[in-house]
């Protein structure tokens, strides 16, 4: 199956998809601000530049598109029937990103929350689980 694009226009559309500051991001980030999460954003001298860092509890987080990172979801699943080997690897290649950065946070001592995007569907679901993970991490960094 050919795309429906010609070269040029496809590569404007995904040089649009953009790495901070999604939706999904957002929507997280409202939510731990709602629980009265003091954080930041995109810390670079982190290994796999989390997009969220709750530095005195030393918890990074990641908010992953389900498509791009390769979630085992409907979504995370399904394949493009173009260029089919190149997403593919694509896919790998993040996945592979993302567990060697998981990986070098733990052993610089952080804890790492990796946050899909469906699982934005279930907002309640999804605040309880934060709530805990940041009571759970307070107790981890009390003196």
């Amino acid at each position: 199956m050919t795309d429906v694009y010609d070269k040029e226009k496809r590569s404007a559309v995904m040089a649009r998809v953009g790495s901070k500051d999604t939706s999904p991001e957002m929507a997280v980030r409202r939510m731990l601000t709602r629980l009265g999460a003091r954080y930041r954003l995109h810390r670079k001298d982190l290994p796999g530049s989390p997009d969220i860092v709750l530095p005195g509890r030393k918890l990074a987080i990641f908010v992953h598109g389900c498509f791009w990172h390769g979630h085992d979801c409907a979504r995370g699943a399904r394949v493009p029937k173009a260029n089919r080997d190149y997403w593919l690897a694509k896919v790998a290649r993040n996945t592979a990103r993302d567990e060697k950065a998981a990986a070098a946070l733990g052993a610089e001592g952080w804890a790492v929350e990796t946050i899909w995007e469906c699982e934005l569907k279930d907002e309640a679901g999804l605040a309880d689980r934060l709530a805990s993970r940041l009571a759970l991490t307070s107790r981890d960094s009390a003196p």
